[in-house]
C-alpha cells in the first residue's frame, strides 16, 4: 500500500512538472489521474488497492461525526432540562477487537462522544469499563455505537 501511495504522489508531481505550474490544483488533478492509473494497474501490485482503505477510513470518520452529532444533541437536551434527571454510572462492555491499536482507537472514539468516558481497559479479557452520564438511557445507545465502531475499525485495520 505504501508503494502505491508513493507512486501516486510521484505521478502527481510529474504531472505538475509537465504542466509547468506549481499549485495545489494541478497537483490534485495529477493525484486523481495517478489514482486512476494505479487503479488500472492494481493487479500488478502484491497488496490490495489502497483506495479501499481510503473508503473505509472515510466511512469510519463519517460514522464518528454522525454519532458525535447525535450524542451531542442528547447531552444538550439532558443538560438544558429544568431538573437534571440522570443516573450516572459505570458499566462493563466487552469488545471483539484484538490489537492494542484497535482497542485504543475504539476507546478514543467512545470517549470523544459526549456523555461517555472509557475508564479502564482490560485488553487480555477484551473488557472496557465505561462511565455514562445516564446509565439507564446511555447503556444501550453506547453499546450500539460501540458495535458500529468495532465493525468500522475492523474494516479499516484488517481491510476485510
Amino acid at each position: 500500500m505504501t508503494t502505491q501511495i508513493l507512486l501516486n504522489l510521484l505521478i502527481a508531481f510529474v504531472w505538475m512538472l509537465l504542466n509547468e505550474s506549481w499549485n495545489i490544483i494541478i497537483f490534485g488533478i495529477g493525484y486523481v489521474i495517478g489514482f486512476f492509473i494505479i487503479f488500472m494497474m492494481r493487479r500488478f501490485f502484491p497488496e490490495q488497492f489502497y483506495g479501499r482503505k481510503i473508503i473505509f477510513i472515510i466511512k469510519l470518520f463519517s460514522l464518528f461525526i454522525m454519532e458525535l452529532i447525535k450524542s451531542s444533541v442528547v447531552v444538550a437536551i439532558q443538560v438544558t432540562r429544568p431538573k437534571l434527571n440522570i443516573q450516572p454510572g459505570i458499566f462493563r462492555s466487552e469488545t471483539i477487537l484484538e490489537t492494542d491499536l484497535e482497542i485504543t482507537l475504539l476507546s478514543t472514539l467512545l470517549t470523544l462522544t459526549p456523555g461517555s468516558v472509557v475508564m479502564e481497559i482490560d485488553p487480555e479479557a477484551g473488557v472496557m469499563y465505561i462511565h455514562a452520564m445516564d446509565v439507564t438511557e446511555f447503556q444501550n445507545s453506547i453499546s450500539k455505537t460501540k458495535r458500529k465502531f468495532e465493525r468500522a475499525i475492523i474494516e479499516v485495520m484488517r481491510n476485510v
